[in-house]
This record gives C-alpha cells, structure tokens and sequence, in this order.
C-alpha cells in the first residue's frame, strides 16, 4: 500500500462519521482515529463506525495510540508515541501486514531506530505552532530532506498544518501531511480536505 497524500487525524465530535466522509470525499488517504478522553464503550462504537466507512472506501483506518482497539475492530494499523506499546509488541498483536507508524517528534535518531524495528512509516513535527499540541517540541525541515535521503519509509509531518504552509513540507519531503484543526474543526470539511489533495497534485505537476 502506498502511504501518500493526506493524513486525517479526527478530534471528538458528535457529527465524527460525517466528518470522516467529507475528508474521504475530498481526498484523504488515511484516517487515524484520536481520542484520548472518551470512555472505552464509545470509543470502540466510534471505531466500529469508522472502520466501516473506511473499508467501504478502500482507504486504511489507523487507531491512535491503542493497539487493543486497533486489534478488536482489525483496523488497518496504529499509530504510537513515544511512551506506548513497542513496535515488535504491536506487530506481533496486529500481525506483519498492520501498518505501524511512529511519532519521531524533532529525533532522527528515534526515525531510524523505529524503521530498523519495522516500522511503516514515521511522523516528525510539530513543525508549526499546534492548537492540539500546543507545548510540542518544535521540528525543522530539515528532518524532512534528511529523511527523504537515509530512510527508505514513508515520512509524515504534522503540527500545525494549514493549506498554506503544507506546500512547503511536502516540498522539503513530506509524503504525507498529518492535519487536525485545519480539516475537522473547519464548516466544509469536504472541501478543507480538497484543498490539502490539491497541494500533492500541485507539487507532481
């Protein structure tokens, strides 16, 4: 599977399917469903729904931190921090075709490590001041090329990411952009979505 493009990270809302959707319709690649604070049962009901949205569309469903969830609903893969699950803990529980993706922060050390542990891809950043994240560790582009030259996996920016900085991270080697509050916090999530598939398009052209 080829990890391109635009990288929906969802926040908590009552209207979550819907959302999830629009981004879809509009060009998402990959949906990775957050939430750190909704009791477990709503959780997985939100999981549940989503998988079916995203197994409808062929598009692959990461679960944000949680490698149980990730297994009960047989999502597409998971997406883990520094402080969670090791990666041969999470392959072994979500067998060798789960997609396992690593947040690296501003650590290109901690980029090669995750890839030599067979990692899918990894994620740098903030590299914008982030609403979700606002205390973050900041993130240089220069990750991006130096990734895009000693790593042989795909490599996601996130923090801050709005339609009018994205170019540039893809430019400096982004395969994907990893964006929260510039896609579902905005009224057209459809065409919020749009805009960021049209930022890939313009840099192949």
């Amino acid at each position: 599977m080829i990890l391109s493009g635009l990288y929906a990270i969802t926040t908590p809302s009552q209207n979550l399917p819907q959302q999830v959707e629009a981004a879809i319709a509009g060009g998402a690649r990959v949906i990775q469903y957050r939430d750190k604070n909704s009791d477990r049962s709503l959780r997985l009901q939100h999981a549940q729904q989503l998988k079916q949205i995203c197994s409808a569309a062929k598009i692959p469903l990461i679960i944000n931190d949680d490698v149980e969830l990730a297994a009960g609903i047989s999502a597409s893969g998971v997406h883990l921090g520094r402080d969670d699950c090791a990666i041969t803990n999470a392959r072994r529980e979500l067998g060798e075709d789960a997609i396992i993706g690593i947040s690296c922060y501003n650590d290109f050390d901690l980029a090669v490590e995750a890839q030599w542990q067979g990692a899918d891809y990894v994620a740098f950043g903030s590299f914008f001041t982030s609403p979700t994240k606002p205390l973050a560790v900041q993130a240089d582009t220069s990750l991006l090329q130096r990734a895009k030259q000693e790593l042989d996996i795909p490599v996601v920016a996130i923090g801050g990411i709005t339609t009018h900085n994205g170019g540039l991270l893809i430019k400096a080697g982004a395969d994907m952009l990893a964006v929260i509050t510039a896609l579902f916090a905005q009224a057209d999530v459809e065409q919020a979505s749009r805009s960021f598939a049209q930022l890939f398009l313009e840099e192949k052209q």
